[in-house]
């Protein structure tokens, strides 16, 4: 008999969910939502990271049954505190290997979460487990931040009264720690976590090698046009339907 692999690190515990809606109240849930839904042509939905339900709960609301996967218990229980987030279901477990009830039409991954699993062979074995899932002609979709390294390892991509967050590159491992100084209660609190972050090219190549093809690719959920200057990835693959 195979041993059960330990989970990973949950750096997202209870300190993190409490304030997670909060810290993410400016992100963007409209654009997502009409992406999403018209993707998933009215059939079931996997997310990946579903955490407290900010798009999956919206999404619900839309008629699209939704399934989640998440490795943090403590974010979940936020889902389920919400209108609706009782009758989403939810697998508690790595979402590189963790399964639902599949198949699926649609696959989503939003916010940069690819960037939570902090390997190459992790990311990889994340896009089979997906393609494993979805139905033929069912579609995956990633948005991602684009790194501006710039030739620097460290760089400020929040400075404000209430937040200062500064990201540090190991490039040589395509490595980022994402340091966070945000203010509560008129003092600053520090918390940090680790990423891997990933190129639109990378994506295509893991997408293949899990038997999927490349379908669209935006600079944002409107459908804005992807250029060399885009800070942004929305990408969509196909799983072939023959």
């Amino acid at each position: 008999m195979r041993a059960k692999q330990p989970l990973p690190e949950n750096y997202f515990g209870a300190k993190v969910a409490a304030r997670y809606d909060e810290d993410t109240a400016a992100r963007p849930v409209g654009p997502v939502v009409d992406f999403l839904a018209e993707r998933a042509r009215g059939g079931p939905a996997l997310e990946l990271g579903i955490g407290t339900g900010r798009i999956a709960l919206p999404l619900s609301q839309r008629g699209v049954r939704v399934h989640g996967i998440d490795l943090s218990a403590e974010m979940v229980e936020k889902l389920r505190e919400k209108p609706g987030g009782d009758e989403i279901e939810v697998t508690i477990g790595d979402f590189a290997t963790a399964q639902a009830k599949a198949p699926f039409t649609l696959a989503y991954l939003v916010y940069n979460t690819i960037q939570n699993l902090t390997t190459q062979d992790e990311q990889v074995a994340c896009f089979r487990n997906v393609a494993a899932q979805l139905e033929p002609g069912g579609c995956f979709v990633i948005e991602v931040g684009l790194p501006d390294l710039r030739g620097e390892t460290l760089r400020i991509f929040d400075f404000s009264d209430e937040h200062i967050g500064i990201d540090e590159y190991d490039v040589e491992k395509q490595g980022l720690i994402s340091h966070h100084y945000t203010k509560r209660d008129g003092k600053f609190e520090y918390s940090s976590g680790p990423f891997r972050y990933v190129w639109p090219s990378e994506l295509d190549l893991m997408a293949q090698l899990a038997g999927m093809q490349p379908r669209e690719r935006w600079s944002g959920w409107s459908r804005e046009p992807f250029t060399s200057t885009s800070e942004n990835f929305v990408g969509v693959w196909e799983k072939p339907k023959t």
